[in-house]
C-alpha cells in the first residue's frame, strides 16, 4: 500500500503555529511514504520564508517533490523576478523544478505551470504536454499515475473559471490517451475530488486546500489530502482521504473519504 500526502499553499509567511504543529502530529500518525509540495508554498518568495518551509519539511519524515506557486516566485523584486524567478526556490527545494517520483506502486511527475510574467494564472506549454505524456506510456500497469500541477485543471464553481490551468483541455486530452490516472492540483484554497468528463478513460482532478495559512477561503478550514494505493487491492480502489484542521481539537481529523476505480487497461 503507498500512501501519499498533499500539502498545498502552505503560504509561509501567514502560517498559523497551531495548524503547522497540528499538521506534523498528522504525518507522524499517518507515516507517508511520499510528500508532494503543489505550490504557494511560501507568501513572497522570502528566503527566510523558504527557510521556514524547508525547516518544516523535513519534520515530516519523508522525501519531499515539490512544484512552484506563482506565491514562490517574487512579486515586488523585479530583478529576481525576472532573471532568476526560481532562484530562492530552488535554493530550498532543489534546482529540478519538474521531479519524478517512480515506485512498484506509483508514478508521479509534476509539472511547473508558473509564468515569471504572469502574476498568478498558470499555464503549460505543449512541449510540456508531450513530455508528461510520453513518461505515462512508459508506466507500469501496476502504478498509479499522477501529474501534480499548481492552478486547476477543473473547477466546480463558475467564479473560480478564471483560476484554470491556461492550455488545460489539450493537457487533459493528451494525458488520458497516455494513461493518466490523476491531476493533483492547489492554488485557490478549496478542496475537492472532481471526475473529468468526456476524456479516453476516467481520471480526476484533486485539489487541496490551503494546508496551514491564515488565508482561508468561503470558510472552508485548512486542510490536506492523503492518498492511499494498493495495487494488488483486489478492488483496484484509490481511497482519496481530506483530512481538515479543528480548531476545537487543535488537530486534522478525517473529514470526507472519496474512492474512485483507476482503469487498469
Amino acid at each position: 500500500m503507498s500512501i501519499l500526502l498533499q500539502i498545498s499553499d502552505t503560504h509561509f509567511g501567514t502560517e498559523q503555529a497551531p495548524v503547522v504543529e497540528a499538521l506534523a502530529a498528522l504525518a507522524r500518525q499517518l507515516r507517508p511514504e511520499l510528500i508532494v509540495l503543489s505550490g504557494d508554498i511560501t507568501q513572497r518568495a522570502r528566503p527566510a520564508q523558504f527557510r521556514a518551509a524547508r525547516a518544516f519539511v523535513d519534520r515530516l519524515g519523508a522525501p519531499v517533490l515539490a512544484v512552484p506557486g506563482n506565491h514562490d516566485i517574487a512579486l515586488f523584486d523585479l530583478w529576481a523576478r525576472l532573471r532568476r524567478p526560481y532562484a530562492r526556490y530552488s535554493a530550498a527545494f532543489g534546482a529540478e523544478l519538474e521531479p519524478v517520483h517512480r515506485s512498484p506502486e506509483l508514478m508521479l511527475l509534476c509539472v511547473n505551470t508558473t509564468r515569471p510574467w504572469r502574476h498568478k494564472h498558470g499555464e503549460i506549454s505543449g512541449r510540456q504536454v508531450e513530455r508528461v505524456a510520453q513518461l505515462l506510456e512508459g508506466a507500469e500497469a501496476s502504478q498509479l499515475r499522477v501529474v501534480v500541477v499548481h492552478q486547476p485543471v477543473a473547477v466546480t464553481r463558475d467564479e473560480e473559471l478564471s483560476n484554470v490551468l491556461r492550455g488545460h483541455a489539450a493537457a487533459l486530452e493528451r494525458w488520458a490517451r497516455a494513461g493518466a490516472d490523476l491531476v493533483m492540483g492547489g492554488h485557490i484554497h478549496l478542496p475537492y475530488v472532481m471526475p473529468l468528463q468526456g476524456l479516453a478513460r476516467p481520471m480526476w482532478a484533486v485539489q487541496a486546500g490551503t494546508a496551514v495559512s491564515s488565508r482561508l477561503r468561503m470558510g472552508v478550514p485548512n486542510s490536506v489530502n492523503l492518498l492511499r494505493w494498493g495495487a494488488d487491492s483486489a478492488s483496484g480502489c484509490c481511497r482519496i482521504e481530506q483530512w481538515d484542521f479543528s480548531a476545537d481539537k487543535q488537530a486534522f481529523w478525517l473529514a470526507k473519504v472519496t474512492e474512485v476505480w483507476p482503469a487498469r487497461a
